[in-house]
């Protein structure tokens, strides 16, 4: 489990290729402090295990499904990297619930710098774009951002001079993709209600008569 919060930027140092997996080196400092062997750390918000971990390398294997739900795959030698590790408990919880598993890509549409922020507009996929709430969370890159808007087909989120230097997002330009991870609370309440339910407004608790119209109202979804 994880917060958002980036602990540093890291590089790739090396990356093998299968014909649907990859294997990767990535370059680091402040990560690799307490890491062992087996453990986690996230990479562009997607939970890597680490393994053959140096003085300033760990490596992971990216299987088929991460490569196809994640940007990992384009990732080239010297490629910047965001980084955290997982969360220690009785720690700080500064960003949100975040698990390192990807739901899909979006692609920034726009950037544009509001005096000390910078809105980043991204495009998504209609499926994607059901979990996102304005004034909610969401991980891009597995950085914890507050959305600040939500249209049909895209959200917008202001970044901060902090966030800004401390991870890769503002070095990225229209057109480049970026790993999301929606809220898992919606997902979940989701999966529970039934989506059918969710979708058509039906009443989705025949003793108490709440529906996903009263959930969304409320903020729920």
């Amino acid at each position: 489990m994880f917060t958002g919060i980036i602990e540093e930027k890291g590089t790739v140092a090396n990356v093998k290729k299968g014909n649907v997996s990859s294997r990767i080196t990535f370059r680091a400092s402040v990560v690799l402090e307490d890491i062992h062997e087996g453990d986690s750390i996230a990479v562009n918000g997607v939970c890597l295990t680490a393994t053959d971990i140096t003085a300033d390398t760990f490596t992971a294997d990216v299987m088929a499904e991460t490569m196809r739900r994640s940007s990992l795959g384009s990732l080239r030698a010297g490629d910047e990297v965001n980084m955290e590790r997982a969360m220690l408990c009785g720690g700080r919880f500064g960003g949100h619930i975040v698990s390192g598993h990807i739901d899909g890509t979006g692609t920034i549409a726009s950037m544009k710098r509001e005096e000390n922020a910078v809105w980043v507009k991204i495009s998504a996929d209609s499926s994607l774009l059901r979990y996102i709430v304005e004034k909610g969370s969401v991980a891009l890159d597995g950085i914890s951002l507050t959305v600040a808007a939500v249209t049909d087909s895209n959200f917008s989120v202001s970044v901060i001079p902090h966030t800004g230097s401390e991870t890769t997002l503002l070095s990225k330009k229209p057109g480049d993709r970026v790993n999301i991870e929606c809220d898992m609370i919606g997902k979940y309440v989701e999966k529970l209600l039934g989506s059918n339910q969710v979708e058509t407004g039906q009443v989705v608790d025949n003793k108490t008569g709440i529906t996903s119209e009263f959930l969304a109202r409320n903020g729920f979804m």
